[in-house]
């Protein structure tokens, strides 16, 4: 079954708040997915997953798409990350994927990312050996489509390197069609099958 196929056939849940469209998504598997969208924009601004635990207990949520800003996400066990270590956040825009890392503060020609088909990753390496990351776009790998290198295009400012690569039209087209699922559903619906 495809991810369009699985998204209309979950238990799906819709509200209005803050000027974002909410979207709760519980699949057959009892996945859960929460999607927020910007309500003049239709960006995406937050993608979560949340599977059960090993031992069938609730999960904790992964995600995807922004960041965690609930109070106390960045303390783990008591101890906090150094807030000068590089931080990875996916933002997406209307038109592009893209993800930014905060605290890096080597010039834009220090950076190169790559695209590796065969484990369908994109690498970030600096020439001076002071960052590594390899990452996936799991849009593309919902939809089965290969990563392009040509697609990627960098920037670099305020010590935060801004990673963008345009959506192929089999993604565009289909935040198309899930937006106008999305817009047919009223605030408060629950369990809706979009037709």
């Amino acid at each position: 079954m495809s991810f369009l196929e699985n998204l209309k056939t979950s238990q799906k849940t819709c509200i209005v708040q803050d000027g974002r469209r909410k979207i709760h998504f519980i699949f057959k598997d009892k996945t859960e997915l929460a999607e927020e969208y910007d309500l003049k924009t239709d960006v995406l601004l937050v993608r979560k997953w949340k599977k059960s635990g090993r031992l069938g207990g609730e999960g904790k949520w992964q995600f995807e798409v922004g960041e965690d800003l609930s109070p106390g996400s960045s303390l783990t066990e008591g101890l906090m990350e150094s807030s000068t270590n590089p931080v990875f956040v996916r933002k997406d825009g209307k038109d592009v994927f893209q993800w930014r890392i905060r605290n890096l503060p080597y010039p834009l020609e220090t950076y190169n990312v790559t695209v590796d088909n065969e484990q369908r990753t994109a690498i970030i390496r600096t020439t001076n050996k002071k960052y590594y990351k390899k990452f996936t776009i799991d849009d593309l790998d919902r939809h089965n489509l290969p990563l392009e290198q040509e697609r990627i295009v960098l920037s670099h400012s305020n010590n935060t390197l801004i990673i963008k690569y345009k959506k192929p039209t089999e993604i565009l087209q289909h935040e198309k069609c899930m937006q106008d699922e999305f817009k047919k559903m009223k605030d408060g619906d629950v369990g809706c099958n979009p037709s």
